[in-house]
């Protein structure tokens, strides 16, 4: 009997050290520019053959095990681009999940990503710009997620441009006791300039030499975010307080985070900002060249 084949794929989550809502496309999305950065946070999904229907496992509650999930609609994606008929069969992805959801980390479209990797490896290869142009189909920062680094998102985030990768930075991720959708976000930013609210809009430099000017920790969802729930402005100036160089709300929230310099300080940071339901983490940025490895498809049969 032949052994069947298993993948491991690490998901990166990301934060945007800049957004900007540049108006509104004539498909109804909204047109962006955005500075994405991978961190070592990750969900870790393992791709396996298994006769019978396509299915997906995942402990985490909240997580949708159907084809309402990301990672769903991406083997069913992939499966037409390579030319497979009917439903996708004889595979389940089983998923770690340890990006919080509803953050503005990028966990979905991560998860994505790695499906893809691990997919188009366990379906006999796939070549990146076929990943690349199925991830371009299924969200906005899914092809972000298939290079990492440090990047520049145009469009609606899906076109990615690499930058010199920023120096490496501790971070800390809040992420507080209440989630925000993607849809309740860019609906309260859509909202507040009908109503005349403008964003007051709070430049930080980078706290390090860096030969770009793309990212100047400005969120343009952030006020309108932070107008619903004041917590965002208060995580903000305790990590600031707490020594973080630069501090922001990432994507459409509700995760905020810091950069920090030194190891010592993010760790310290952690206990005075995990109270009132808010939970914070250390991790670190990650460069594009330790992505593409660590985000390599692992594999063993079994």
């Amino acid at each position: 009997m032949a052994k069947r084949l298993k993948l491991t794929v690490r998901a990166h989550a990301k934060v945007n050290l800049d957004l900007r809502v540049l108006g509104v496309r004539t498909d109804g999305y909204h047109e962006l520019r955005t500075v994405f950065q991978t961190i070592e946070l990750h969900d870790t999904l393992v791709c396996a053959e298994r006769p019978g229907p396509f299915a997906l496992a995942c402990r985490a509650p909240g997580v949708p095990l159907d084809a309402g999930n990301l990672v769903w609609k991406a083997a069913a994606a992939l499966w037409t681009a390579l030319g497979r008929g009917g439903e996708v069969r004889d595979t389940v992805v089983r998923i770690d999940k340890k990006i919080p959801v509803q953050a503005g980390l990028g966990g979905g479209s991560a998860d994505a990503a790695a499906a893809l990797m691990g997919l188009g490896r366990l379906w006999g290869g796939a070549p990146l710009s076929l990943l690349r142009e199925v991830g371009a189909g299924l969200g906005a920062d899914v092809t972000f997620f298939l290079s990492g680094g440090t990047a520049l998102g145009l469009g609606r985030g899906e076109e990615i441009y690499p930058l010199v990768d920023l120096p490496p930075h501790f971070v800390v991720i809040v992420r507080p006791p209440f989630g925000v959708s993607t849809a309740e976000a860019y609906a309260w930013y859509d909202e507040d300039r009908t109503a005349g609210l403008r964003e007051n809009r709070e430049l930080q430099m980078l706290p390090v030499p860096w030969p770009t000017r793309a990212a100047q920790m400005i969120n343009d969802l952030e006020p309108p975010v932070m107008r619903r729930h004041q917590e965002i402005g208060t995580l903000k100036q305790q990590l600031r307080d707490l020594g973080a160089t630069a501090a922001a709300m990432s994507g459409s929230g509700s995760a905020v985070f810091g950069l920090f310099r030194g190891r010592r300080a993010a760790e310290q940071a952690v206990k005075p900002l995990s109270r009132n339901g808010a939970k914070a983490i250390v991790t670190r940025t990650v460069s594009r060249a330790e992505h593409e490895r660590r985000a390599k498809p692992v594999a063993r049969k079994r």
